[in-house]
């Protein structure tokens, strides 16, 4: 599987001629690789079967010329290969490996304390936080909008380890433990629309994720007779 297989953007569809001819740049050249992801107004969503769910990223959106020549406002296809040899590694999974760098298991994140040099957008460092690690530093030049959405998406990535990700709230097993149960549960948009609440949408735009708010009514649980 292709190593960029595990992205798909979000954010608003564009008109801008630069993002049309970059876009098609894998059609005019087939054997091209694109090796930088994302923009300002484009985060990144990451997807893996091995994640319950899927990891949002955003992008700096840096304007000083000297913070643009950091390269910091991207995803790069080195981010993408070591957060899957440490997920690979750490969950002992059989991927195609040569050898020629070592086992698989010398990526194995499992209690480590572990520092990620020139982070970008942090998604070794996610990866494993979520993976086990025991303690993650996540290191970047302090320009502020970089650092600024570094922050943001390891904390993105905290609460997806310490299931409060967005709707998480409404865990059966973790209400079960403090007594409690779902009664009813659905989504109502700001023009009252409603739909019902599913786990997961798929990639669904910023612009539309952001007008639905989960309504969910609770009850204590029933003790049987």
């Amino acid at each position: 599987m292709a190593l960029t297989s595990r992205l798909a953007l979000t954010g608003p569809d564009t008109t801008d001629p630069e993002d049309y001819l970059s876009s098609s740049l894998g059609i005019i050249f087939p054997d091209d690789v694109t090796n930088q992801h994302g923009d300002a107004d484009h985060g990144l969503l990451y997807t893996s079967p091995h994640l319950p769910q899927p990891l949002q990223f955003s992008l700096a959106n840096v304007t000083e010329e000297k913070e643009r020549h950091l390269f910091s406002h991207y995803l790069w296809n080195s981010s993408l290969m070591l957060a899957e040899l440490i997920e690979a590694g750490t969950l002992g999974l059989d991927i195609p490996w040569s050898g020629l760098g070592g086992e698989i298991k010398d990526f194995d994140a499992t209690g480590l304390e572990t520092v990620e040099l020139g982070a970008g957008t942090a998604l070794p460092s996610i990866m494993g936080g979520l993976m086990g690690s025991k303690r993650v530093v996540v290191t970047d030049y302090p320009a502020p909008e970089v650092i600024k959405t570094l922050k943001e998406n390891v904390l993105r990535g905290v609460e997806k380890k310490n299931g409060v990700d967005g709707r998480g709230f409404f865990d059966k097993e973790k209400l079960a433990e403090v007594g409690l149960e779902v009664e009813r549960l659905w989504e109502r948009d700001c023009d009252g629309g409603e739909r019902e609440w599913v786990w997961d949408r798929g990639v669904e735009d910023i612009s539309v994720r952001k007008r639905w708010l989960a309504v969910g009514v609770l009850r204590r649980i029933r003790k049987s007779e």
